[in-house]
């Protein structure tokens, strides 16, 4: 049997950047590319995670944003690339590894590359799933018990590591399977990963969000699964709901317990949904 686990981490050139990008599991299985939220590495799609998703058949793919981890950073304040250019990676990894059709998995700010890439590209798009994010109609609900601490100095890297643990508590929404414990093991490995965490804490959020160039999500054709907390305090589960409305065929998953996150004790839930939805898609 082939091993499902880590093939390591290789630094690759992509659209004039060098981004990091680790595989799991046997590449003649279907593509999974997960795409993480903003200001969030690759570490934040625990690798477990990533072995139990290959070890139900699927070559998993991970990998640095740019400004996040091991990849190319920019000043902080001063990111040189836009949104779109984000979203483009995603297929740059694809081509990289030679996989001409994926099923893309885009958490929280980053669904607006899962509308991109389908609605834009959707020869390279097997399957979607949308992982707490939504369709930012005006009429949802604002985030609600949202306190977040004081921004640190980004040159002390135990106030940064307090920092990213008091955001990841927030966003947990008082879920009881919040685990500081392993926030803080991640966020210290992510924190001494990094080539420059002061990029990483601002550089997302200063782009300009961008959709795609025709359509909406109205027009994605793509087999679509949301995957949304239901204790989501930063983008509330009408969301969620609305996200799944929104996508013709859509199914929606709510992850009891859950907040802005996937902890570990719904990885079941998530990993099972996640399979069934990407075999049922064609790939």
């Amino acid at each position: 049997m082939t091993s499902h686990h880590s093939h390591g981490e290789q630094l690759l050139k992509i659209n004039g950047v060098e981004l990091c990008v680790e595989t799991f599991g046997d590449r003649a299985n279907p593509t999974v590319v997960l795409v993480a939220g903003a200001a969030a590495s690759m570490l934040w799609w625990d690798a477990e995670l990533c072995e139990q998703i290959a070890a139900r058949g699927r070559f998993v793919v991970r990998y640095d944003h740019r400004d996040t981890g091991r990849s190319t950073c920019y000043p902080p304040g001063e990111p040189a690339y836009s949104f779109n250019d984000l979203t483009l990676d995603v297929l740059g990894i694809q081509d990289a590894l030679g996989i001409e059709r994926a099923h893309v998995v885009c958490q929280s700010m980053f669904g607006g590359s899962g509308l991109v890439l389908g609605v834009d590209h959707p020869d390279r798009v097997a399957s979607l799933t949308f992982v707490s994010t939504s369709t930012g109609a005006d009429d949802l609900p604002p985030p609600s018990g949202l306190a977040m601490p004081a921004e640190p100095d980004s040159s002390d890297a135990a106030a940064v590591v307090e920092y990213v643990v008091a955001g990841a508590r927030a966003f947990a929404g008082g879920s009881p399977y919040f685990d500081e414990a392993a926030i803080r093991a991640l966020a210290e490995r992510d924190v001494a990963r990094a080539r420059s965490y002061a990029s990483t804490l601002v550089n997302h959020y200063a782009v300009e969000h961008e959709g795609p160039a025709r359509g909406g999500f109205g027009d994605i054709a793509a087999p679509t699964l949301v995957v949304h907390g239901d204790h989501d305090p930063f983008l509330p589960l009408p969301h969620g709901e609305a996200l799944r409305d929104a996508v013709p065929g859509a199914e929606l998953l709510v992850l009891k317990g859950a907040g802005h996150d996937l902890p570990r004790p719904v990885w079941d839930d998530f990993v099972s949904a996640l399979v069934r939805h990407t075999e049922d898609a064609r790939s």
